[in-house]
């Protein structure tokens, strides 16, 4: 990853305002000097608490927000609920690795904050300090998108395509991909053929994310597992252990199977190894791509649809980082682009095309 420009080049180009809110003085303090070493960055703000975040935003007007979870009076997700509502601005979070604080920042992530940063721990890490300020200034460029509320469904399913073939859904996300699969899945059938899903995103906040995405949805939602079948009306997330996720198909039965990574691969689980694994068999496959940073799943999705998959790309306009569609896109991988919308009635009709492409072919 190149680093960012040298001050001097930008010395023409004005900088993101960042504001950082945080209840510890000496959290505030490091952020400030690992969000300053990016020339692209310049903090304009610090407060201490929710009450004084109105007002220091008011007065910076900043580009993106910074925000703890635990803080006194009102907390970090009470904040971005209000904010998300009122004055919506790319919001990245500051997250501890316990139990609790995945759990809460996956609800951040779901209430639309862009990004987040687990605390330090260790504040001298150059690498992790680079990272920790490109991402901060990823998220300043973002695209802040209004709220969805999914659908509830009650869970039914008719096991209509449990006797015989099934198509399968293959979904890949990273930034900004918590609220767009949650937008996604909730608008399809829940009776519909299964989906595996690669979302960017360290092991413990997937466990957090599948479990709420459980609750929501009408689906049965959870990890994958190595070996296990796969039925309609199931959603299964790749989990990040170290291995890639895989679909394979034995007869008419889809099933997840796990792989080493190869050392090259800049991401584990890689939307481009999970779109890949299914593509002898692309006439069966819906891909789709959503919002992210990078190309993760480009190279996968071409190889699908040049076997005869249906391909869908999430828009610019909807997208909070237009990295992952843009790429799957300029390589001629996407068939249609949509905006969030409207992919999950676009899975649907792709679906309902396959059945009747198949029933015409005597397959069903």
């Amino acid at each position: 990853m190149a680093a960012p420009p040298a001050r001097g080049v930008m010395e023409s180009v004005q900088r993101k305002r960042v504001v950082i809110v945080d209840d510890s003085r000496s959290l505030r303090a490091w952020l400030r000097l690992v969000i300053e070493q990016d020339p692209r960055l310049a903090v304009v703000g610090e407060a201490a608490s929710a009450y004084e975040a109105r007002e220091v935003i008011k007065q910076t007007r900043p580009d993106v927000l910074t925000l703890d979870i635990e803080m006194p009076g009102m907390n970090g997700l009470e904040f971005l609920d209000r904010l998300m509502r009122l004055r919506p601005m790319p919001v990245v979070m500051i997250s501890g690795a316990t139990r609790n604080h995945t759990a809460a920042t996956v609800q951040a992530l779901s209430l639309g904050a862009v990004d987040y940063i687990l605390k330090p721990t260790a504040s001298n890490d150059e690498a992790a300090q680079l990272l920790i300020a490109r991402r901060v200034y990823s998220a300043a460029c973002s695209t802040v998108q209004p709220r969805t509320h999914p659908q509830t469904i009650a869970r039914e399913t008719t096991g209509m395509y449990r006797t015989g073939p099934m198509p399968i859904v293959l979904i890949g996300a990273s930034t900004g991909g918590v609220a767009a699969l949650e937008t996604v899945l909730g608008a399809l059938d829940p009776e519909g053929p299964p989906v595996v899903v690669v979302q960017h995103m360290p092991g413990p906040f997937l466990v957090s994310f599948a479990n709420q995405l459980n609750r929501k949805l009408a689906q049965d939602v959870g990890l994958a597992v190595a070996a296990e079948d796969l039925w309609p009306g199931q959603v299964r997330l790749a989990p990040a252990e170290g291995t890639q996720t895989h679909v394979n198909r034995k007869g008419s039965q889809w099933s997840c199977r796990f792989a080493p990574p190869a050392e090259d691969t800049l991401h584990c689980p890689s939307v481009d190894a999970l779109f890949a694994s299914a593509a002898q068999h692309g006439r069966d496959v819906i891909a789709v791509i959503l919002t992210g940073l990078g190309h993760d799943g480009a190279d996968g999705m071409l190889r699908l649809r040049d076997k005869g998959a249906a391909t869908l790309g999430q828009d610019q306009a909807s997208s909070v980082v237009y990295g992952m569609p843009r790429a799957a896109f300029e390589r001629g991988a996407v068939q249609k682009q949509l905006h969030v919308s409207g992919i999950g009635a676009a899975v649907n009709d792709a679906v309902n095309t396959w059945r009747r492409n198949n029933r015409r072919e005597g397959v069903i």
